[in-house]
């Protein structure tokens, strides 16, 4: 049998925590396994596209667990009613190969992304900073606004999207949360959002070249993380941002970034530090105060590795129900897998 962890259960979890506690822990969990970046085996996600979307397998693994996760990007799917991500994961052990769990991934993946984004931002935004531009206020928005308001401490956000619908239900949400001293404005354009913001966000869904931040947008010792470009064909920074003298690039894992980042358009031989020697204190995520910082976030699987793990340590630490599925055969002689037919076969008159 293998633990599962479906939608209900991550729900209860974070109720039982709260929305800002399980970011900022799971935060911490993501940088302890940062910190131990050379244990890892690690390489870039394999993703299979179409016209319409994407489908990618993501894996980790540190020689004790296995982890991979599948997830989906097809930003058409909300115009029928489906989601634009969804995705499921697996942890399992290296010595036996035995999954030890089955874990829903699709409300863990924006849990994950807004704490990596904040955890990220504590190390390159000025101290200090206290205003957010949010471009693109979909389905990862409010947790955004949930992590950098609890994690450094954010007291304005500052929205637009080109759907005002999807400003509207963020609205709604944010009011809902009552998160304290916290401001929202409503932007008429994606350039008032960032004018004067300490931290831009941009989390678009579109999967292509959109130019959401131009070079004049950007002011003297802005942190810009840059989340919605995940894959190929899909920027979200003018290039021109990147090519500033003034700017700083920290990635996840720069194999992976240089496929589906925006440092996709750079050539080959742009510098970019990884979030790992950040985290290790081995490199600075910011050098000095009017410096312009991006994090280059396209997701990577050590965030679902981490993200696994800790789901399975409160899984069984939390009081609630622990659901179990039989994944996986239970044999008295594992060299008789025909043992689980037989029976059955016999009974219908299919055995010689």
């Amino acid at each position: 049998m293998v633990d599962f962890i479906g939608i209900e259960r991550v729900q209860a979890l974070v109720a039982q925590r709260g929305p800002a506690r399980f970011i900022a822990e799971l935060a911490r969990e993501i940088q302890d396994d940062f910190c131990r970046w050379d244990e890892f085996e690690k390489s870039p996600r394999h993703a299979t596209h179409s016209k319409v979307g994407v489908i990618e397998l993501m894996p980790a693994c540190d020689g004790r667990l296995y982890a991979f996760k599948y997830v989906n990007g097809h930003p058409k799917n909300t115009g029928v009613g489906l989601l634009t991500v969804t995705a499921f994961g697996v942890l399992s052990d290296v010595d036996t190969g035995y999954p030890l769990l089955l874990s829903e991934l699709t409300l863990t993946t924006a849990l994950r992304t807004a704490a990596t984004s904040a955890l990220a931002a504590q190390h390159m935004a000025r101290p200090g900073s206290r205003s957010l531009a949010l471009i693109g206020n979909g389905a990862q928005s409010e947790f955004q606004v949930i992590a950098f308001h609890h994690m450094l401490g954010i007291r304005e956000v500052r929205l637009f999207d080109v759907d005002p619908r999807a400003t509207d239900k963020l609205v709604r949400n944010l009011e809902r949360l009552a998160l304290p001293h916290l401001r929202v404005v409503r932007a008429t354009s994606a350039a008032a959002a960032v004018a004067g913001a300490d931290i831009v966000t941009t989390v678009t869904a579109d999967k292509r070249n959109a130019v959401i931040l131009t070079p004049e947008m950007i002011e003297p010792g802005m942190h810009i993380n840059a989340v919605g470009g995940d894959c190929p064909g899909k920027t979200e920074l003018h290039r021109a941002i990147l090519e500033r003298p003034d700017v700083r690039v920290i990635v996840e894992f720069e194999p992976q970034s240089r496929i589906e980042g925006e440092i996709q358009q750079m050539p080959a031989e742009f510098r970019v530090t990884e979030l790992a020697d950040v985290l290790r204190g081995r490199a600075s995520g910011r050098g000095a105060a009017g410096e312009v910082t991006v994090f280059d976030s396209v997701g990577f699987a050590l965030e679902d590795f981490s993200s696994l793990r800790y789901l399975m340590r409160i899984h069984q630490e939390e009081r609630g129900e622990r659901t179990q599925v039989d994944l996986v055969p239970d044999l008295e002689d594992p060299k008789d897998l025909f043992s689980l037919l037989a029976p059955r076969a016999v009974a219908a008159g299919v055995a010689a």
